[in-house]
């Protein structure tokens, strides 16, 4: 992985709304996306943009980062839910995963990578 797609997941990341979610896959699509708008490749996917954030999130509310059922990452999932419980994100009836219907958050345009 190279710095300009861990820039980018970390970039996109960030800009999650408190009380709103995005999956591991639609980081990665947008990303993708984003980076094709910008005149080059779609590369990443949703493993890419978990070891993203494993080396590199702490700086980012990487608790609204879930996979693709709502849960949140196994080792973090104690810190994570209490992040996404303050936000009051929606979650599942027993707690433990985000809602994603109700929470799922997409960016308004998509902007070129670099380029805002």
């Amino acid at each position: 992985m190279d710095d300009e797609y861990l820039e980018a997941v970390l970039d996109l990341v960030a800009t999650i709304p408190p009380g709103r979610a995005m999956t591991y896959g639609t980081v990665a699509e947008v990303v993708a996306e984003r980076f094709v708008a910008a005149g080059g490749r779609a590369r990443g996917g949703p493993r890419q943009v978990g070891q993203v954030m494993a080396r590199a999130g702490s700086g980012v509310p990487w608790w609204r980062v879930v996979n693709a059922a709502g849960a949140p990452p196994a080792r973090h999932a104690t810190r994570a839910l209490t992040e996404l419980r303050a936000e009051r994100t929606p979650l599942s009836a027993d707690g433990t995963r985000v809602a994603l219907r109700r929470a799922i958050w997409f960016p308004d345009e998509p902007s070129a990578h670099g380029t805002g």
